[in-house]
């Protein structure tokens, strides 16, 4: 299956690591946000990537075309020539395209279109986050049911907590968000191609698509407890990098 993955936010909330990259180009570990996740979906076979272009389209572009195998893989070097013990990349198939500096996800969904024709199920994501999910199963399950859409529903991954309190404001509980009913997006979309039926030009998509398909109950949201973290902020990016320093990443499921 093809992998559509949303790439041009301006990624504000990173800005405090760095306004010169766009937030899928930040690095963990010695390669980028959008390199992990790559590297998870062609595990599980889907290695047909189409990359909606915005803010930093360029250094993406440039990251690829000058892609360093070396930086992540074996190698013997001898008189000066690199040979490579294992390639990333060299079955993976990568379409760029350009799909506006401010448009919304819906507008770049649609702009990559004619790229997805002939196909009945497309992956998604909005390329911020990373997963330990079994994406075979998550798939099966999907076309099991039958329906046009489906995202992970996840918890919070924060360390708030959640006020409870009576029209006196006396408090009358505080509650965990991670341990509360409260779920979120955490996106890894799989979609039948009849969503467009359901967008209209300029709508973002979790908005008006989404409650089209919720009127009809198309739409899945599935919960998931296991690994799931999104990196909107440098704080989350320490974390992530953390996680790879300790040794393997639960979302490094390509690893032996």
């Amino acid at each position: 299956m093809k992998v559509v993955l949303f790439c041009g936010g301006l990624g504000m909330r990173l800005r405090e690591y760095s306004d010169r990259i766009p937030k899928p180009l930040a690095e963990i570990g010695s390669r980028p946000l959008l390199w992990h996740l790559m590297k998870y979906y062609a595990h599980h076979g889907h290695k047909e990537f189409i990359l909606c272009l915005g803010y930093g389209a360029s250094a993406i572009k440039s990251y690829f075309v000058d892609y360093k195998e070396y930086v992540s893989n074996d190698f013997v070097m001898s008189g000066g020539r690199v040979d490579l013990l294992q390639k990333d990349l060299e079955d993976w198939r990568i379409t760029f395209v350009d799909t506006g500096l401010h448009a919304n996800i819906g507008t770049r969904l649609l702009a990559v279109k004619q790229h997805l024709e002939g196909d009945e199920i497309f992956l998604a994501n909005y390329a911020d986050g990373l997963s330990d999910l079994n994406l075979t199963q998550h798939v099966e399950t999907f076309m099991a049911r039958g329906k046009i859409a489906s995202f992970l529903s996840v918890a919070v991954p924060q360390t708030y907590h959640i006020v409870h309190a009576d029209n006196e404001g006396f408090a009358t509980n505080l509650e965990y968000v991670q341990t509360s009913p409260i779920r979120i997006n955490g996106g890894f979309f799989v979609f039948r191609k009849q969503l467009f039926d359901y967008m209209k030009r300029g709508e973002e998509l979790v908005l008006e698509p989404f409650q089209r398909l919720i009127a009809e109950k198309q739409l899945l949201a599935s919960p998931y407890s296991g690994f799931w973290r999104s990196m909107d902020t440098f704080k989350d990016k320490i974390e992530l990098d953390d996680l790879i320093a300790k040794g393997r990443a639960p979302w490094q499921v390509w690893l032996p």
